[in-house]
């Protein structure tokens, strides 16, 4: 008897739809940042009901094609290159060692505040991302309406209404917290320091990613403990391997990483190798100090998880703030200790004794007015589009065999030049043009990565930043033979 095979089913109507849209994104007919016509017009052009292109849309906005922003309709999503090269992983390194003084530290961060130069440097976004005159009105309402918060000391752990909103958050994120396990701070460079005075004592080891933000290593340093760096990959964040081999050769106390969107690299851990990495280090009784600041800037349609959810016994201590997403100058942070609560709290009344409450309850009012899931809509999305210009900028203007990170979140770029490139000399040479810049080996005690930089993608796309980019890149070229 012969078998005849049944053709396979066409594929639905609404699918063929978006296969036909991904096509002229991928073309580049539909480009990043372009209007897709409406509901209704696309309806009528194809011949297709209003339920099939809606459909297809949201087929398309799962898949990270396009982007639906309120009241104005669905546009094509910025994508990062993929052709390009991403930086390779550092070295494992030997032993601990102390962290010296760098003064080009203080120079990149004085150069970031000077309106004279492009600031490519300093992770600082623009001003005019956040909503300063909304916030300014409801200072300007807490100040009016209880004015005697400003003649009080703010010995306080929390504010209570703050404590609960940044709590439900985390809870909507997959990560319960009791607002009671919350202490306020002054930014999460405060929360970070707590946390390793928390778990730490002067002459101990803290391993870190590498990479590492630079801002890790000065407070390191300041404290007196020894960094021990860990190869970090520019796409799922920390080595496994290298982190499991560094604990078994050395007395580590705390291990301090940045599981969403790294800085500088911009990584992200996956869920799966952030329940692995927690088993690695409860195995070993080491406290984790983990930095959220980059978790709510997602490009996807989901939060990741910090790793503080696979926390069973308190020993992740997460620290964040409303710096890089609300308020910078408002210095809001917060730190949820786990089982060291009781002696954070006590660090934290030698150190500042409280978070003015007057910002507190600042912030705390922004987010019950429901303003705060729109403004995050509103920066994911200038983020997201600042990266894909800043990426093919970089791809057109620096020496070929240059490779750059793909983040998925945030807004900084981990930048590797050819090997011949000093980046050193580039920045000195920036400066000369009034472009500040962060050269890899700020990011290192070991003076590694002295062909790499950290590119501030927080600025807004205008002539004068593609032209510091554009001399950047020129500059870097000339270095070589």
């Amino acid at each position: 008897m012969i078998q005849t095979l049944t053709p396979p089913a066409p594929a639905p109507l609404y699918v063929e739809l978006a296969r036909s849209l991904e096509h002229l994104i991928e073309q580049g007919t539909l480009r990043p940042g372009h209007r897709l016509p409406s509901v209704r017009r696309m309806a009528l052009q194809r011949d297709v009901s209003i339920s099939t292109v809606l459909q297809a849309y949201t087929l398309l906005e799962n898949r990270g094609w396009i982007e639906a922003r309120p009241q104005s309709g669905y546009y094509v999503r910025p994508r990062l290159p993929v052709n390009a090269p991403e930086p390779r992983m550092a070295r494992p390194m030997a032993r601990p060692s102390y962290v010296g003084i760098n003064d080009l530290t203080a120079e990149v961060l004085s150069l970031a505040v000077d309106p004279a130069y492009v600031p490519l440097g300093a992770a600082c976004p623009d001003p005019a991302l956040f909503p300063t005159r909304k916030l300014a009105r409801i200072l300007g309402a807490v100040g009016r309406n209880d004015p005697a918060l400003l003649g009080r000391y703010a010995m306080n752990w929390v504010y209570d209404p703050l404590a609960r909103e940044i709590a439900r958050r985390y809870l909507q994120a997959g990560c319960p917290l009791g607002h009671d396990e919350l202490v306020i701070t002054v930014g999460c460079t405060e929360a970070i320091n707590l946390a390793l005075r928390a778990v730490t004592r002067p002459g101990d080891t803290v391993a870190v990613e590498t990479p590492a933000y630079f801002g890790f290593l000065e407070t390191i340093q300041s404290l007196g403990l020894k960094a021990l760096e860990i190869p970090t990959g520019a796409r799922e964040g920390i080595c496994l391997d290298a982190t499991r081999d560094a604990l078994a050769h050395n007395d580590v106390k705390a291990v301090l990483v940045m599981p969403s969107y790294s800085n500088p690299l911009g990584s992200c851990m996956p869920d799966e190798k952030k329940a692995a990495f927690y088993q690695l280090i409860a195995e070993r009784d080491i406290a984790a100090i983990e930095d959220d600041i980059y978790g709510d800037l997602h490009f996807g349609e989901r939060r990741p998880k910090p790793l503080k959810a696979w926390d069973q016994d308190g020993r992740v201590i997460l620290c964040s703030s409303f710096g890089k997403t609300l308020a910078p100058s408002l210095r809001v942070g917060w730190c949820a200790p786990g089982r060291y609560l009781e002696r954070v709290r006590r660090l934290k009344f030698t150190n500042t004794l409280g978070t003015p409450v007057v910002l507190q309850k600042t912030v705390s009012d922004f987010l019950r007015n429901g303003g705060y899931d729109h403004h995050l809509r509103s920066i994911r999305r200038a983020y997201h589009h600042q990266l894909h210009l800043f990426s093919q900028a970089i791809l057109r203007h620096f020496p070929a065999g240059t490779r750059l990170s793909r983040p998925e979140g945030g807004f900084v770029l981990w930048v590797e030049m050819p090997p011949k490139v000093d980046a050193l000399r580039l920045h000195r040479e920036a400066v000369k043009h009034r472009i500040s810049t962060a050269p890899g080996p700020l990011f290192s005690v070991k003076d590694r990565y002295r062909n790499c930089l950290r590119m501030n993608c927080g600025l807004p796309w205008t002539e004068a930043t593609e032209a510091a980019v554009r001399t950047l890149g020129e500059l870097a070229g000339r270095q070589l033979p």
